[in-house]
């Protein structure tokens, strides 16, 4: 089954309109591996990122290349996060739900990756704790939406509508 343009555009472009869940588990998925690609790109030059740029001009480029990558890949999340919001938007609605519950999990993403970010860059100035409460909070939040709106919920019985 192919995607075409006008579909991609109608499920990540706006949070009109109303899905069922095999189109929402396909546009997550979608956005999941990209998301996956680039965060295997990043894991892989991350490391050139942190690097001075006083060093040899082979050394400057690629620093400036792993800073470019680094200021794209934050670039993309955020627009992976908006996609996120506007195809889960639709799903809510379908299940008769507000589609404002679409933003809580991408801004529960943006946090707990900011944070697990931040905190090896601030030297034990970011209480660990915090760390663990934003994952844990993250997991509880994707577990009770992909029960949601990914239909899961009807195979776990005391929770079965």
């Amino acid at each position: 089954m192919s995607i075409h343009r006008s579909d991609l555009s109608f499920l990540y472009r706006s949070d009109e309109g109303e899905i069922g869940v095999a189109t929402w588990w396909r546009g997550a998925l979608i956005l999941a591996t990209i998301f996956a690609v680039l965060t295997l790109g990043w894991v892989a030059i991350e490391p050139y990122a942190d690097k001075s740029l006083a060093t040899t001009v082979v050394s400057t480029i690629v620093v400036l290349t792993a800073n470019l990558y680094r200021l794209a890949y934050g670039f993309i999340c955020l627009m992976l996060l908006i996609s996120l919001y506007n195809l889960s938007a639709k799903r809510w609605r379908n299940l008769g739900r507000p589609s404002s519950f679409a933003g809580i999990l991408p801004v529960a993403l943006a946090i707990a990756g900011a944070l697990n970010w931040l905190e090896p860059r601030v030297g034990g100035a970011l209480p660990h704790a915090l760390i663990i409460v934003a994952d844990v909070l993250l997991v509880v939040i994707f577990l009770w939406t992909l029960g949601e709106l990914g239909g899961l919920r009807a195979y776990f019985g005391p929770l079965r509508r």
